[in-house]
């Protein structure tokens, strides 16, 4: 099982430090997860991602019970065995990912029947074989399965989305008592505040070892996810982790980590390293573009990464205009590298009770980053009222 301590509160906001204890090992909250769908980070080994600080990888169930099978993975000693990777795993239940399938699918109250997108073969996800999956692969957390609808949905595509949720958590956590592995359950509810508050108290008066936020990041505008961040947490205890799911620009992050968030993961950082976007204290860098080509500098001045002390913007700009497996792998580590170091800066704001003056230095630096400006105007940092909406949370 978990046990989950918060060590200090932020005195103008609702972020929070805190420690996580899993079977495989210590992660300090607010942390980020990340992404190993089918047991790996892409081009990152296990232990590369150890030495950039990581505690906690999350995979996909829904991708390798199709991919090699649970059953495999159990027979070959569990997910930890399996991939080399000896610290903590989250896995995902796979309901995001079967919302991107919707000409492959079907769902009933008795659970979702969909064809593989690998050989079109059919099969029949309940919560009960989604219990089963993740017991096989031996994860450290395990996800109720729940129901996320699309964006934009109706009204009614909403409540039954809850109403499902709801039903399938409940025979989760039936299925899934007596086991060591800890289990999160899910708040859905799309953009309706009502629905997010019915759905978050249901899954508290069921009890679960942690609550996530999902359904959030399909394309709704910013204002609408912080919106309804905030409806969500304010319903969860803040005894439990709270995890926002699949939502992870770094600006996301921050302002999660001022709404009460303990936990996220994202494909962001290596996506993006695979496409050439580079993060930086400065905003982003674009590694293709011609104003690169001699630039001797390295990607970030203010970054220790491994990348940056080694390699310069023109060697990257190189590498990834001539398809070279190694500037895809350097630009992910530095990606990785960044994340991980934002959210060991934030725990360090909040346990110094200076969260909302990093927040405000966060945005300053990054000015001219386009999208981070809109970003910070949207949440209007600078405004002395702005951390008003952000106190939510039931942190006493």
């Amino acid at each position: 099982m978990i046990v989950f301590s918060v060590l200090r509160h932020d005195p103008q906001s609702a972020a929070r430090s805190a420690v996580l204890a899993t079977p495989h090992g210590t992660i300090d909250t607010p942390a980020f997860m990340p992404v190993g769908t089918l047991g790996t980070v892409k081009g990152i080994a296990p232990d590369e991602l150890r030495g950039l600080g990581f505690g906690l990888m999350l995979s996909n169930a829904y991708h390798v019970y199709l991919r090699p099978g649970h059953r495999l993975i159990q027979e070959q000693g569990g997910l930890h065995r399996f991939t080399g990777w000896q610290g903590s795993i989250l896995t995902d239940s796979g309901g995001f990912q079967l919302v991107s399938l919707a000409d492959l699918r079907q769902i009933t109250d008795d659970g979702i029947s969909f064809r593989s997108h690998l050989d079109g073969s059919a099969h029949h996800l309940t919560p009960e074989l989604c219990m089963e999956i993740q017991m096989a692969l031996g994860s450290d957390i395990m996800m109720t399965l729940d129901e996320c609808p699309p964006h934009p949905c109706s009204r009614e595509q909403a409540r039954v989305a809850v109403m499902r949720t709801t039903t399938w958590a409940k025979r989760c956590a039936v299925a899934a008592r007596g086991r060591q592995q800890a289990l999160f359950g899910i708040v859905q509810g799309a953009l309706d505040a009502d629905f997010r508050r019915q759905s978050a108290r249901e899954l508290v008066e069921i009890g679960f070892d942690g609550y996530a936020i999902g359904g959030l990041s399909l394309g709704e505008d910013k204002r609408a996810l912080l919106d309804m961040l905030e409806v969500s947490v304010d319903e969860l205890p803040s005894s439990h982790p709270r995890y926002l799911m699949g939502v992870g620009l770094p600006e996301d992050l921050v302002e999660g980590v001022m709404r009460g968030v303990d936990l996220f993961d994202c494909v962001i950082p290596s996506r993006h390293g695979r496409t050439g976007w580079l993060f930086t204290t400065q905003g982003r860098v674009l590694i293709k573009h011609a104003q690169y080509a001699k630039d001797e500098a390295p990607i970030d001045g203010q970054c220790e990464c491994p990348v940056c002390r080694k390699y310069s913007r023109a060697y990257l700009r190189h590498l990834y205009l001539s398809n070279e497996m190694l500037g895809v792998r350097l630009n992910t580590i530095h990606n990785l590298w960044y994340y991980q170091k934002l959210m060991e800066t934030m725990r360090s704001a909040i346990q110094s009770g200076a969260f909302l003056s990093f927040r405000r230095n966060f945005y300053e630096q990054r000015r001219h980053d386009a999208k981070s400006a809109s970003y910070a105007e949207l949440v209007g940092v600078g405004d002395p009222m702005a951390a008003e909406g952000s106190k939510k949370g039931k942190d006493g």
